[in-house]
């Protein structure tokens, strides 16, 4: 065929491939959503409403879900609170083991999960804790403090020291100047962090598992319900989650593009 090019056309058909590919158990989850199910979730029984009208119908789900939120939020919260704070102290300040310090914090994401969980849940039983909720948020706040230190490292590595000694030139205290012009300056990056942070607790299932006792996250629901077929309620809770999140980069990218706009046109 004149013009045809096979080299032109393979990046387009990888990407559209890889798209759908990405995207197809997305589209099962939503669809899925929307059957009526009956006790299992595995085959089309027909289209219904009823399981968006009432996502609390299976049993447990929504506790499930609930935990979720509460672990996910409550450790998001500590790790980005800690996480900041060593980010600061490692970019600014010069103390003994620092190099240590900043090469330890690495260790929670580059060991497997499962020796993590498992390791975890040793040290619970020898400290004799009973495992539940407050395990959880511990287990999952350890690991999220490393990705915060990263995210906000960054942000604090590429701040411009002279901006903050000018707000000491003009004798704000130290307090005044942090709050007034470093944390803005960080807040991007504290954002981002705390988002993925938020995302892998909410997301975690092998460390949730080994440390939850009878406890139950929505991941750990969701293995658990697999074997029978995923309740539709759980589709539909899953689904709401996923348009929150597009949702919400929808926004920040129209945001964005409002604020480049603004700023091309002075």
């Amino acid at each position: 065929m004149k013009g045809f090019s096979l080299g032109k056309a393979f990046v387009p058909v990888v990407a559209t491939i890889t798209l759908v590919y990405l995207l197809l158990p997305i589209a099962h989850v939503i669809l899925f959503s929307f059957n009526d199910s009956g006790r299992n979730n595995i085959i089309w029984r027909g289209f219904t409403l009823d399981n968006w009208q009432n996502p609390c119908g299976a049993p447990q789900v929504c506790t499930a879900f609930g935990n979720s939120i509460l672990v996910g939020v409550v450790a998001t919260v500590i790790a980005t609170v800690l996480g900041t704070m060593i980010a600061l102290a490692l970019v600014r300040y010069r103390f003994k083991f620092r190099s240590t310090v900043s090469l330890l914090l690495f260790t929670p994401m580059a060991t497997p999960e499962v020796v993590l969980g498992a390791g975890l849940a040793a040290q619970f039983l020898l400290a004799g804790v009973e495992k539940g909720l407050g395990t959880i948020i511990l287990a999952h706040t350890m690991f999220c403090i490393s990705y915060v230190v990263v995210a906000v490292k960054a942000r604090v590595a590429s701040l411009d020291p002279a901006i903050e000694e000018a707000g000491r030139d003009l004798y704000a205290p130290p307090g005044q100047v942090f709050w007034r012009i470093t944390f803005p300056m960080l807040l991007p990056g504290i954002i981002g962090a705390a988002l993925l942070s938020f995302a892998l607790s909410f997301d975690d299932f092998i460390i949730t598992n080994f440390n939850s006792g009878t406890a139950t996250t929505f991941p750990k629901f969701i293995y658990v319900s697999a074997l029978k077929g995923v309740p539709a309620q759980a589709n539909v809770l899953a689904s709401i989650v996923f348009i929150g999140a597009l949702v919400l980069v929808i926004i920040v990218q129209m945001v964005n593009i409002n604020k480049q706009k603004r700023v091309a046109r002075q």
